[in-house]
């Protein structure tokens, strides 16, 4: 059953090149609306910690180099059929693949920095929510 809640965090491409509110203004006008939010900076290990389904890929120590470099957004969002919708918002992994007017397609550079994460169920929603937002039924 899907639910009316995701995750969602913008990246450091994305805050670093100054895009946050284009994508936040995006995020709303497409009905979300936020019920968490914050801006920090993931240290190596936490973000080692948020990527550890993929630490046997060969990718890992550079995901993880690449999330701790820079100032990310994370947030809850909520809207009906939030995980699905949000997945269209931003596009396809690869920007080149990504559908025109996606968040992907405006704001990301490449596959590895694709400017914002978005969870893939919404049981990762959740996860992924409570691994920064620990007081999340508050929301």
């Amino acid at each position: 059953m899907a639910t009316n809640r995701t995750f969602t965090m913008i990246k450091p491409d994305a805050t670093g090149a100054g895009h946050t509110g284009a994508i936040l203004d995006k995020i709303i006008k497409a009905g979300f609306s936020i019920k968490a939010m914050k801006y920090t900076r993931l240290s190596a290990e936490r973000a080692g910690q948020f990527y550890a389904v993929h630490k046997e890929r060969p990718f890992y120590s550079d995901l993880v180099d690449y999330m701790s470099g820079g100032t990310i957004v994370a947030a809850i969002l909520e809207k009906n059929n939030a995980v699905e919708d949000f997945r269209t918002l931003i596009g396809a992994t690869n920007p080149e693949e990504a559908a025109e007017g996606t968040i992907r397609k405006l704001f990301a550079t490449s596959i590895a920095a694709n400017a914002v994460h978005g969870s893939d169920s919404d049981e990762n929603a959740q996860i992924e929510g409570s691994f920064f937002f620990s007081d999340l039924e508050k929301f």
